[in-house]
């Protein structure tokens, strides 16, 4: 596996995440349309539930999304983004040891969940919103930047790339660059290569097949393919047949370096990461 040249030490509001080995992240959509799951829990009860069974299940961090970010998703006000997130946020705060990821690119949405408990701002815009710099650092709580281009109703309209690991390099350089200006410390970031925003399935395998060039930063990866249709077109599955893919890649990911595998499938993932874990662990 590739080794660790970042802080094992990664504070996530009143818990700390130890970045030494690979976490799963469990999903929580409380949206009527996304790709995978839309509606099925965007009731506050069947989303504590579902959140339970993850954590039972060995989720670490449980990311909660209420804006789809699906190609061709529709937007939502950030309004009715707080009124989908700010009560499960809260919920599952008071409830469950885990860490509360918020999936959002909403200032105010950040600020008011970072005040309900929420551990981690896990951006796919990468804090390019009016006001979304300024709102992650008021919070300060670590960020994870996930490189897109344009905006998901329009990132697939054919995305083009010279060397997509470089050009995905270069703009997370700065967009952690932007980061510093306010205050928002290396320390405080994790980067995401955003496999399946404005890239097409040969840019998505090379960009995995190259990942490791991401490590330059010194900072934690998070890798999320689960589900998505780069596997579903490589293995010609739908979105319901698509566990087996998902896990080879959590496989490799972790080969790759990445410490935090954001899943739909936790308990299956979880177990992919203990036998590796025992493998590399051994004498």
């Amino acid at each position: 596996m590739t080794s660790v040249s970042f802080s094992t030490r990664l504070p996530c509001g009143n818990r700390v995440l130890d970045l030494a080995h690979t976490h799963v992240m469990g999903i929580l959509n409380v949206t009527p349309d996304s790709f995978s799951d839309g509606g099925r829990f965007s009731q506050l009860d069947a989303a504590l539930r579902h959140a339970e069974a993850m954590v039972a299940a060995g989720a670490t961090l449980i990311d909660v999304g209420g804006e789809s970010t699906r190609p061709g998703a529709r937007a939502v006000s950030p309004l009715e983004e707080l009124e989908r997130v700010a009560p499960i946020v809260e919920r599952i705060h008071r409830e469950l040891d885990v860490i509360i990821s918020v999936d959002t690119s909403t200032p105010a949405v950040m600020r008011e969940t970072a005040r309900l408990g929420a551990g981690l701002i896990n951006d796919v815009r990468s804090l390019q919103r009016d006001g979304a710099l300024d709102a992650a650092a008021a919070t300060g709580l670590p960020v994870c930047l996930m490189h897109m281009l344009g905006e998901p109703g329009d990132m697939q309209n054919d995305p083009h790339y010279r060397n997509v690991t470089e050009e995905v390099c270069a703009f997370l350089a700065e967009r952690m660059a932007q980061c510093a200006a306010v205050g928002i410390a290396a320390e405080r970031i994790v980067l995401d290569p955003g496999f399946g925003f404005a890239k097409t399935l040969q840019h998505n395998l090379s960009l995995f097949k190259h990942m490791e060039a991401l490590n330059v930063f010194g900072r934690p990866l998070l890798v999320g393919v689960s589900r998505k249709s780069m596997i579903g077109h490589t293995l010609n599955r739908p979105v319901g047949e698509r566990l087996y893919g998902g896990l080879a890649l959590a496989a490799l990911a972790m080969g790759k370096g990445a410490r935090i595998l954001r899943v739909h499938d936790v308990a299956e993932t979880v177990d992919v990461v203990r036998m590796i874990t025992a493998v590399e662990m051994a004498e």
